[in-house]
């Protein structure tokens, strides 16, 4: 059989949905299976998954993707797993269930022990460790909360009965029929207990949140053999040969290997990543510093901008204010807003992150009028995406000093929107660059998964295969973007809790 006749299958398992990615050898969508599954928010703040139905929807989106491919899994080289980070769970070894649901990256329940740890003073040690900030946003409160409030959960787990996983690390405990606990190394860079400089999971932070190590998964490469899955899943044996987040996937897909290569997804949140190579570079501009991809036990590292809430907005605008009937009608909608009007929206739905690293604060609209309608707040809905990624490119180049950036790379839902691209392009003054192929998240563990296999090319051959589909130029003038950037920073100090001030 030929390479013609063989393909990778990617599963990205999102935030609202499970997607399977079929690529062929030449990088190309031969097919795409697509699960939405329940959001459930039980009290304010609080975001939640039923693991079961993402477990379901995984399956049921493969089913489709290989039907639509109209392959048989035999010719399937190898998947790849690509994730929303941060999202926890805690299963019981023995019987395999959840204990409970997952909690979900964006749930902010856990605000509170934060604020008790920071102002304990363990912040810097924690953040000179792992490169995060103490935030419920990632994995050791949630666990820590699971394990407190469920009961039974914390004698279970001190006596090795409970496991741990971030999304990526439950679906291949489940695919390889319960053989493998393993996850990447981007992955566990998100969960405030892994040592980012030692590649090791940190004895101090285990105790500060009381997590026994006996949960945790065994780290890899994000290109590794994490084993084969079980037969009865897909008709066949298929090697599972890369994890790795969302995010640093997106990288990947967007061939952003060299340090100072830069790239924005736009999905439910938006997340900014620069490479910075083998330099873990501290931040002093409360962005994140963490693990890009690791291969050959060699991490490289970046430097990250975390935005909560970006397509989830205009979510908001179809389904809470109807608005709209489908996301893409935003544009048509934003172009008819009067230029007059000045309304900025600041979605902090569940508090701001990078740069300010707010849980407490919510959502807000400024400026408006007897004659703000929908098309006024859609425009302000869309341009608040821009101008938090304004903010993230900022602290980045703070961090940075001189190493100017070139352009930026785009992809995720939203980059497909040529009014949101414009408008981020004219407020960064900066070449915004939209691939050829924006499954770029789905690509980069597609890559890694079979680059391992040797079913595609070293990453220099790979990084030549990118390609822009168009670029943006700035088109404003340097007054107008002064002022509009002036007004998007007075609202966000308007929005921003006591306790977290600019």
């Amino acid at each position: 059989m030929t390479n013609l006749n063989k393909f990778i299958l990617s599963i990205d398992q999102g935030t609202t949905s499970s997607r399977a990615v079929i690529f062929d050898s030449n990088y190309q969508i031969v097919s795409i299976g697509q699960k939405e599954f329940t959001q459930f928010f039980p009290n304010s703040g609080w975001v939640e998954h039923d693991p079961e139905e993402i477990w379901m929807s995984v399956l049921d989106s493969c089913a489709i993707a290989i039907e639509k491919a109209e392959i048989n899994s035999s010719q399937i080289v190898s998947i790849g797993i690509t994730n929303q980070r941060e999202t926890t769970i805690v299963w019981d070894k023995e019987t395999g269930k959840p204990i409970y649901n997952a909690i979900v990256w964006q749930d902010r329940r856990t605000s509170d022990e934060c604020q008790k740890l920071r102002d304990l003073g363990h912040e810097k040690d924690v953040t000179k460790k792992t490169g995060l900030v103490l935030d419920p946003y990632f994995c050791a409160t949630k666990i820590s909360w699971i394990l407190d409030s469920i009961d039974g959960a914390r004698d279970k787990a001190n006596a090795g009965k409970l496991l741990f996983g971030t999304i990526d690390s439950f679906l291949l405990w489940r695919l390889t029929n319960k053989k493998v606990h393993s996850t990447d190394a981007t992955n566990a860079s998100r969960t405030l207990l892994y040592n980012i400089h030692e590649s090791c999971w940190d004895e101090d932070l285990l105790k500060l949140f009381n997590i026994p190590n006996s949960m945790l998964p065994n780290v890899c490469d994000s290109a590794s053999n994490f084993g084969e899955t079980e037969k009865s899943f897909f008709g066949s044996k298929i090697p599972i040969c890369s994890l790795i987040g969302d995010q640093p996937s997106a990288l990947v897909g967007q061939a952003c290997f060299k340090p100072g290569m830069v790239k924005s997804t736009y999905g439910t949140g938006c997340f900014v990543l620069i490479n910075t190579g083998e330099a873990a570079v501290e931040s002093n501009n409360k962005l994140l510093t963490t693990i890009a991809y690791q291969i050959n036990n060699r991490p490289c590292y970046a430097l990250e901008g975390s935005i909560f809430v970006a397509g989830a907005a205009v979510q908001w605008l179809r389904d809470k204010l109807e608005f709209i009937d489908k996301a893409d009608q935003s544009d048509i909608l934003a172009m008819k807003a009067n230029p007059k009007e000045d309304v900025y929206f600041v979605p902090a739905f569940v508090g701001l992150g990078a740069p300010y690293w707010d849980p407490d604060c919510r959502g807000a609209l400024f400026g408006l009028t007897r004659n703000t309608g929908p098309a006024e707040i859609t425009k302000a809905a869309l341009e608040s995406v821009c101008y938090q990624t304004c903010d993230l490119l900022n602290a980045i180049s703070k961090d940075l000093g001189d190493n100017e950036l070139s352009a930026i790379r785009v992809d995720g839902g939203m980059s497909a929107s040529n009014w949101t691209m414009q408008m981020l392009a004219d407020l960064l003054n900066l070449p915004v660059e939209r691939p050829k192929n924006l499954e770029t998240t789905a690509l980069g563990a597609a890559y890694f998964a079979g680059m391992q296999m040797g079913f595609y090319p070293p990453i220099e051959e790979f990084a030549k295969s990118w390609k822009t589909e168009n670029q943006f130029n700035s088109k404003m003038t340097d007054s107008n973007r002064e002022k509009k950037l002036s007004g998007w920073k007075d609202a966000v100090s308007r929005t921003l809790s006591n306790k977290h001030p600019i």
